[in-house]
């Protein structure tokens, strides 16, 4: 067996054990503190998260089974625990850090857990203060507080995590329980667009099965470092982010937060990065908006974009050689432009992962064109959650790439991608009768998306349920369109609306700068009309009954904290609806205009 083969680990903790005796030495989490970067080992970790259990056990707070719930950043102390925990036996409820109160205490209250690990003192005074009798709460764990102000609140479950660590933790080294691969491992919270999320049960075996597949698709190795910063309240960052590079010895950094991604990427030069496609995009529009300022720099990505493209398609046997001239071309190209972009993203990414949500082509296209290897997936919760990728050496941008070896999957009604493999869930949490409405009898699930599987690649060509039906009886998909509206820098969000409406119309959060220079040149009363008119020619290739005819706007962005996009920055159609439905009732009475 080689160092980096985890084919014999059954379950999450087995995995661990077998990495720390194989590279005790080897980096395997980095993170800031106190302005430096620092690191541990995986005998390191490991020595933490045995000092973890010892004090769950004493704790006498949960026994095996029980659930335990996370509400913390990503970092050393979220990933201790979380191993602690399943080591034990329990069973973990990653949380989202910026969720709302009510949601976090329906989680806590559905969920029944025993112990919560939380951020702060204030997010634990939000919670309590938000409703819900949380009485099935033994412990409640506080990271970042003073002993004395917890002493302070009267509230005898409290106390504060290193202290507590310190108290309970250094007594008789617990032992680890026997977990079985088909215990549960985590429910995970999906992150519900619409109504109450659902806690996807997830066993040992399910998230080992998909650990595996992963690494026989995508190679890591321990030279290999990857930048945390997507929520591990997410099953896409918990499985890729996380337990992926544990399987392969490779080192994970934990950005700082999502305003220091930047500046971060610099630093920490991440070698693999998995990101939902909001970040490519952010990125994306920051270079679009440098080069519009210059017709020399716009003639030079352009060119850049062109050459690269046609080395991207000869490098994967679509094309043949490109011409003589761009081999000349390209080192200057590269020098001037391409390899300048690359070095905002840390200047050594061999691979980009890009999941949660579809991508648009203008986006994945440049960076391919540069040089950076950014390799579309899909997957869901349910499925552990990777299902399909492309690899940077079998790569199609227009697809999700090819299911992962072990994992089944066909079209059913409906166009319905359907689902089936050992990373299948177990089911939806307390909720038997959803689970027989997604899983058949013989293990298929229902996605829900539409899809088509050509030469084994597949295609996601909409969600079952995100089809807008207009009053008129055209069908549109909103998605595609947002897509296509996001290539032009201007607009850093939007949803179509239109369900059971007379036409199309487009809500959007627009980028302040570039929305002050349009006003300024065309005037207040014209605005609506200029940007309708951009959002139109972004849309060319659909069919003129798709055509908005009607736009509202602001420039206060949509976010997690204030309930209108998910924790993998997915917009929240009936959040958005419910919270602009003035704006929206205003484009509609007064008819197809601008607004």
């Amino acid at each position: 067996m080689s160092s980096n083969d985890p084919s014999t680990a059954a379950t999450l903790p087995e995995l661990l054990a077998w990495r720390i005796a194989q590279t005790p030495d080897g980096a395997a989490y980095l993170w800031s503190e106190g302005g430096d970067w620092t690191h541990a080992t995986w005998g390191a970790f490991g020595a933490r998260v045995a000092t973890m259990r010892t004090a769950l056990a004493a704790s006498g707070a949960a026994a095996q089974g029980d659930r335990l719930a996370i509400l913390m950043a990503n970092g050393i102390e979220h990933v201790a625990m979380d191993q602690a925990a399943m080591s034990l036996g329990l069973v973990v409820v990653p949380m989202h850090a910026v969720d709302n109160p009510e949601s976090i205490v329906y989680i806590l209250e559905d969920s029944a857990a025993t112990v919560l690990v939380v951020e702060t003192l204030e997010r634990w005074r939000a919670i309590a203060g938000a409703g819900g009798t949380l009485s099935h709460l033994k412990l409640i764990l506080v990271a970042d507080a003073e002993p004395a102000d917890i002493a302070g609140e009267g509230e005898p479950r409290l106390a504060q995590l290193a202290a507590w660590r310190a108290r309970l933790g250094h007594g008789t080294p617990a032992p680890a329980a026997r977990v079985a691969a088909g215990d549960l491992s985590a429910i995970v919270y999906t992150s519900g667009t619409t109504g109450r999320p659902k806690g996807v049960m997830l066993t040992h075996g399910n998230v080992m099965a998909n650990v595996k597949a992963i690494a026989a698709r995508l190679p890591a190795d321990q030279t290999d470092v990857f930048l945390s910063f997507l929520p591990l309240s997410h099953t896409f960052e918990r499985t890729a982010g996380y337990y992926y590079p544990i399987a392969r010895g490779a080192a994970v950094a934990f950005a700082r937060s999502t305003k220091d991604l930047p500046e971060d990427l610099k630093r920490v030069r991440p070698t693999i990065l998995t990101s939902v496609p909001r970040v490519y995009e952010r990125f994306h529009a920051a270079i679009m908006k440098d080069v519009a300022s210059s017709r020399l720099k716009q003639w030079l990505l352009n060119t850049t974009v062109a050459v690269g493209m046609r080395r991207f398609e000869a490098r994967q046997g679509r094309a043949g050689p490109p011409p003589l001239l761009d081999a000349v071309l390209w080192p200057v190209l590269d020098r001037l432009v391409a390899a300048r972009i690359r070095a905002q993203l840390g200047g050594r990414m061999r691979v980009g992962v890009s999941g949660g949500a579809p991508i648009a082509p203008a986006v994945i296209g440049l960076f391919l064109a540069l040089g950076l290897d950014i390799v579309q997936g899909y997957g869901m919760t349910e499925t552990s959650p990777v299902v399909s990728t492309n690899t940077p050496d079998d790569n199609d941008p227009a697809t999700v790439g090819r299911a992962l070896d072990g994992v089944e999957v066909r079209i059913g009604e409906n166009s319905e991608l359907m689902v089936r493999g050992p990373s299948v869930m177990r089911g939806y949490w307390k909720r038997p009768e959803e689970t027989r409405r997604v899983l058949t009898g013989d293990g298929w699930l229902h996605t829900g998306d539409q899809a088509l599987i050509r030469d084994g690649r597949i295609t996601i060509t909409g969600r079952i349920k995100d089809i807008i039906v207009t009053s008129t009886g055209e069908k549109v998909p909103p998605g595609d369109m947002e897509l296509a509206i996001l290539a032009d820098p201007l607009f850093e969000q939007a949803m179509i609306v239109g369900e059971q409406r007379p036409f199309l119309s487009v809500l959007a959060v627009m980028q302040k700068q570039g929305l002050a220079q349009l006003e300024k040149e065309h005037g207040r009363e014209a605005l609506a009309g200029v940007l309708l008119r951009r959002v139109t020619q972004t849309l060319a290739a659909f069919p003129a009954y798709a055509m908005p005819r009607a736009i509202w706007w602001t420039t206060e962005p949509w976010t997690i904290e204030n309930g209108l996009l998910t924790p993998t920055l997915k917009i929240k159609r009936l959040n958005l609806e419910t919270r602009f439905a003035k704006e929206i009732a205003a484009m509609y009475a007064k008819g197809a205009r601008a607004v």
